[in-house]
């Protein structure tokens, strides 16, 4: 067993050219030296053979789609998600020792990377109110303790049920029944903070909040769109579908305000060409767009487009499909007309030629996929963004046949999984119609609170028990201080973990670490061994099997605790089995298959190699929107630009992290070494500001409300960023995103639009985290 690190490391920043090839040989290196620093060779062996495989391990990172079975590679996994999931595989422990031996006050002062560094969770801990350390406590006693609190409380609105989007299926519909089952909808979810903007917009323009591509259509495709996505960092497996399109003829458009090195050059390390040759360009055509423009980007084509069917009637649109299949045509065309050129230049940045010249290569394709993540969702205007997307496809019919399509690329493993459960704070009425039929209880209708309006609740003092299925809450969620202080006025807080991070140092009076198993463990109930089920990011639903023994001997699974939790806390209140859901997972998938649609013959149809495809009504013509057909909408026009001084921020991630958890102070692909407190910055704007690279800054967000948000000293980078904007790591820059400051329509906050300045400092002290 290793030994996990004592002190925090000394942080010195250095700064090499940024790469212009993702993955290669240095990946696999890279992945196998941090695999091989937390757990055994054998170990390491065991999950990555498995991962990704049929009957294996599914990652517990990114939500790419694997290929069908019989065209996996023996090694189905890229560099993030190696160390990904021998990270949860480390064979550190914390164990009670360690909680006497640190505070939760000096816990609180400690990095997002040395919390994780420490290792697996063991047994289950309470801090009690007063208290200054956890201390442990057995689960029939812990368990107790939560369902006191939360049979106490006056309103089951009272109590907030999060999730990550780690839990499995079977876990995330336990939770959302207990949930209901206990008289609320606050189920909050880190889709709230993603990709909100997204589900909002494809439901009301097409009918499903989810994407309608699948991998092999990505493969067929003639013209890809990569818009404000990184998949070099966050979901580099993409990259291998990117690489067999370009081999298949495609065109790709990169659009992002960062050269990102992964959109330009791929080495696939599982080719030799990958290893020992130049591999593969990846962008034919990179737009370096401004933060926020992209919705003035689409406009300004979907323009070109009508024009040029002005100019050859009967060649440009495909009218077959716009009449068919949408409505609102004639009023989105005459509103696309009055785009204004100084508008687009001003929010993009880009010249009219170089749109044009994009518009060329849209002509020239018959089959086109717009694929985008949070760089276009966490802006204030990401729900308008998203729906001018859709705009541009139906315009030339890209919908509904193979090779086109909308492809929004999920970030985290079964975060639309959980969606598809039932996490969310306004399933419509015939879920909850389907439950009330199954469960012979009335589930509550009101809309529940989504993860901005529970930490407004907390802080005012409505929501008294916070419990988290997985993830870090403090950590995602926006405007650090507030939520922090939010997250101490609950009289309890429950955290579902494999490992320590900053949401346990944040606690209500009472507080519970409740460990749980791994995705990488073996599952053992009462009626044998289990396994569990996801959904990736094309609507594929397929088996994860752990294979190494549990951490701890006290660990229990995600399930079986929220399980033993219902018992406590309902008594008997709805007709749910919940015993034997805990002893056999198919017990709870039998009644999945009857309430949510496209599960029937659940338990039979997932064990098949690769799972099976969830239906996808646009694909067969079908819209399920209020129209029943699929819609064009007009959208305002937006021209995000920060006042004289001040620069437009996008925090982001960087590539050796994975969600909030940095796993060094490294991000190799753009050229930063040793520290994470850097912020990148156009040399232009540098000059303007009279700033120079190497001087220290804290970075304060303007707001309308008065109150100063600060993250302090902050190394300067000169950085190809856009003009006029900049770009910082988060979970570091969170206290700067206002809690108010969210996207319009889907409430979800605007992490890639804040308007900084940045002031000079004379203390170079690195600020603890607290």
């Amino acid at each position: 067993m290793q030994n996990p690190p004592g002190e925090e490391p000394e942080t010195t920043l250095s700064v090499t050219p940024p790469k212009k090839w993702a993955a290669g040989a240095p990946a696999v290196v890279h992945a196998l030296g941090y695999s091989l620093e937390q757990t055994s060779p054998r170990r390491t062996g065991v999950d990555l053979l498995a991962m990704n495989q049929v009957g294996g391990i599914d990652c517990p990172g990114c939500a790419w789609a694997d290929p069908a079975p019989g065209r996996r590679h023996r090694n189905e996994y890229c560099e993030n998600g190696a160390k990904h999931i021998n990270d949860e595989a480390t064979t550190r422990r914390i164990t009670a020792d360690f909680f006497r031996e640190h505070s939760v006050r000096d816990l609180a002062a400690r990095s997002d990377m040395w919390l994780n560094q420490q290792g697996r969770l063991t047994e289950p801990m309470i801090k009690r109110p007063g208290a200054e350390h956890y201390e442990p406590i057995g689960w029939n006693d812990a368990l107790g303790v939560l369902a006191q609190e939360l049979t106490s409380l006056d309103s089951p609105d009272e109590a907030v049920f999060y999730t990550s989007g780690r839990a499995s299926n079977e876990a995330a519909f336990v939770l959302q029944l207990f949930a209901r089952a206990f008289g609320t909808n606050n189920l909050p979810d880190c889709s709230n903070m993603c990709h909100e903007s997204s589900g909002f917009a494809l439901s009301e323009t097409l009918g499903t909040g989810k994407g309608t591509v699948s991998l092999n259509d990505l493969h067929h495709a003639d013209l890809i769109f990569l818009v404000g996505q990184n998949p070099g960092s966050n979901h580099p497996r993409q990259l291998s579908a990117l690489e067999e399109a370009k081999r298949g003829g495609a065109r790709i458009v990169a659009v992002n305000p960062l050269p990102e090195a992964g959109l330009r050059r791929f080495k696939n390390p599982q080719r030799p060409s990958g290893i020992v040759g130049r591999g593969t360009q990846i962008a034919d055509r990179f737009l370096h767009i401004k933060p926020g423009g992209d919705l003035a980007l689409f406009q300004a084509l979907n323009r070109l487009l009508l024009e040029g069917e002005e100019d050859r009637p009967g060649t440009v649109l495909d009218h077959d499909f716009i009449d068919a299949h949408t409505t609102g045509f004639e009023e989105f065309a005459r509103h696309a007309r009055t785009v204004d050129w100084d508008d687009v230049h001003t929010a993009t940045g880009l010249t009219r030629e170089e749109i044009e010249k994009v518009r060329d290569e849209v002509l020239k394709s018959e089959r086109v996929i717009v694929c985008w993540a949070m760089g276009i969702t966490q802006h204030k205007h990401g729900v308008p963004t998203v729906r001018e997307i859709v705009n541009f496809l139906m315009l030339r019919g890209n919908l509904g046949r193979a090779g086109t399509g909308a492809c929004p690329v999920r970030g985290h493993s079964n975060v639309q999984g959980d969606r598809t459960m039932g996490i969310w704070e306004q399933m419509p009425d015939t879920f909850l119609d389907a439950l009330q039929k199954e469960f012979g209880f009335d589930p509550p209708r009101p809309h529940g609170l989504d993860s901005v309006n529970a930490i407004k609740a907390m802080r005012e003092g409505r929501v008294k028990v916070f419990l988290a299925l997985a993830g870090n809450f403090v950590r995602a969620a926006p405007d650090s201080d507030v939520t922090e202080e939010a997250m101490r006025s609950c009289r309890l807080t429950a955290h579902i973990s494999t490992k320590l991070n900053r949401s346990h140092t944040v606690c209500g009076d009472t507080a519970l670490i409740l460990p749980t198993l791994g995705r990488t463990e073996r599952d053992v109930q009462a009626d044998g061994e289990q396994f569990v089920t996801v959904e990736n990011s094309m609507s594929e639903v397929h088996t994860s099997q752990g294979r190494l023994e549990p951490a701890s001997r006290l660990l229990l699974s995600e399930v079986a605790i929220l399980c033993r939790l219902a018992r406590r806390t309902l008594d008997g209140k709805a007709d749910i089995p919940w015993a034997a859901f805990e002893g056999d997972y198919g017990i709870i998938r039998d009644r999945i298959s009857r309430i949510v649609p496209g599960f029937h013959d659940f338990n039979a149809r997932v064990t098949r190699p690769g799972g099976f495809l969830l239906p996808n009504p646009v694909n067969e013509g079908v819209f399920n929107n209020a129209v029943g057909k699929a819609l064009f909408t007009c959208n305002e026009r937006v021209v995000p630009q920060a006042p004289e001084g001040h620069l437009l921020l996008q925090t982001l991630r960087s590539h050796d992290q994975w969600n909030t958890v940095p796993y060094t102070d490294n991000d190799r692909y753009r050229g930063i070494h040793g520290s994470r407190h850097v912020v990148l910055v156009n040399p232009a704007d540098l000059t303007e500001l009279g700033l120079a690279q190497g001087d220290h800054v804290d970075l304060v967000s303007v707001w309308g409300d008065d109150t100063e948000r600060r993250a302090e000293n902050f190394e300067v980078v000169a950085y190809p960023a856009a003009k006029g904007s900049a770009a910082a790591y988060y979970p570091e820059t969170n206290v700067l995103v206002p809690l108010d400051s969210v996207a319009d329509i889907s409430n979800q906050p605007t992490s890639k639009g804040l308007i900084v300045r940045l002031e000079p400092t004379l203390d170079r002290t690195r600020p603890t985290p607290a």
